[in-house]
């Protein structure tokens, strides 16, 4: 299996997010990137290359042309306002009755305008990571394009909750959602994404909510419980031509492997009714026990199981990496999907 990185990806450096109330030290972090990419490199997954260059029109055909602009020229309005000695964080939004056709012209209503949450800071790197990070995902959807029969986009910054015109969960750019529409645009007539994220891949399903032709399935922690709170409910099923191709699956907090795998049986069935032609897995790894901001309770062991069942899909599987924060062990977990599904 082919893993596709950019050494541009580990340019976005936050020192701090805002959680529970307080600044912490940030858990998406580069050396995530580093440990996983070193456990492909000492587990010999295969071959490890650049991503390609591409145009911003794959990234378009995802993400509204005004937010892509301001990721772009976030940090330059940060340094012309004399901020670039801190990170930018967003801390007001246009909620409830307060307006959302009018963009404000200052950098801070600005971030809260294209934002969600008060933990994704951007930096002077962050524009160039998260385009790096839509072109490893974009590398490895043309890889599958090209014939091949599965490979790894180490993508980081991750993507799942990035919607269409807002950055949020550390995400600014929905690098499965690039794939999945790249994967359209070239011939693949149904595509789906299942995100076995600890959190709701809520970005992911925003952006297909009102379609047929990708299917999305996310099993994730109860968003009455838990990040992202707002979607992720069992009644989203899609409006429109998508009714029926939304699936959500949430689990409550403590959530062991046997009732993580049976809803991962459930999944699997409803990707076999659907018949794609190619499948995402939003690749994340934060259901393991000792997650740092995760309350589900699954063991190094059951990454090899997830593994091989997914392989008896027998699908063109692209693996895009989203969270994971239990850095120790994260490259040997991301590890034992990969070579499960490469051996199964």
């Amino acid at each position: 299996m082919q893993t596709i990185f950019s050494q541009l990806q580990l340019g976005h450096d936050p020192a701090h997010e805002i959680s529970d109330g307080q600044l912490r030290p940030a858990n998406e972090v580069p050396q995530r990137a580093k440990t996983v990419l070193q456990a492909v490199k000492q587990r010999a997954l295969g071959p490890i290359c650049e991503p390609q260059e591409f145009s911003l029109e794959p990234i378009l055909r995802v993400h509204d042309a005004a937010y892509v602009e301001f990721l772009e020229d976030a940090w330059q309005q940060c340094l012309q306002e004399g901020r670039a000695e801190a990170e930018a964080f967003p801390f007001v939004w246009p909620v409830g009755r307060l307006r959302r056709d009018v963009v404000p012209d200052h950098l801070d209503g600005k971030l809260g305008f294209y934002s969600f949450d008060a933990g994704t800071p951007i930096g002077a790197n962050t524009w160039a990571a998260a385009k790096a990070s839509a072109f490893t995902a974009l590398s490895g959807a043309k890889l599958l394009h090209d014939g091949a029969s599965s490979a790894f986009a180490l993508c980081r910054p991750p993507g799942h909750h990035a919607h269409r015109d807002m950055f949020g969960g550390y995400c600014f750019l929905n690098n499965a959602a690039i794939a999945a529409q790249y994967l359209r645009d070239h011939g693949a007539a149904r595509v789906s994404v299942l995100d076995i994220d600890y959190h709701h891949g809520n970005g992911t399903q925003d952006i297909f909510y009102e379609r047929a032709d990708v299917q999305f399935i996310s099993l994730h922690a109860d968003p009455k419980q838990e990040f992202p709170y707002f979607l992720g409910h069992a009644n989203e099923q899609g409006v429109c031509k998508g009714v029926g191709y939304n699936h959500n699956l949430p689990l409550p907090h403590g959530t062991e492997w046997p009732q993580w795998q049976e809803a991962l049986e459930v999944a699997l069935q409803r990707l076999q009714e659907f018949r794609p032609d190619a499948l995402i897995v939003s690749l994340g790894m934060d259901t393991y026990e000792h997650d740092p901001i995760s309350q589900f309770r699954l063991q190094s062991e059951h990454f090899l199981q997830i593994g091989a069942m997914l392989r008896q899909q027998q699908l063109p599987t692209l693996f895009v990496m989203e969270g994971g924060y239990a850095v120790d062990v994260l490259g040997e977990n991301c590890l034992n999907v990969l070579q499960s599904f490469e051996q199964a």
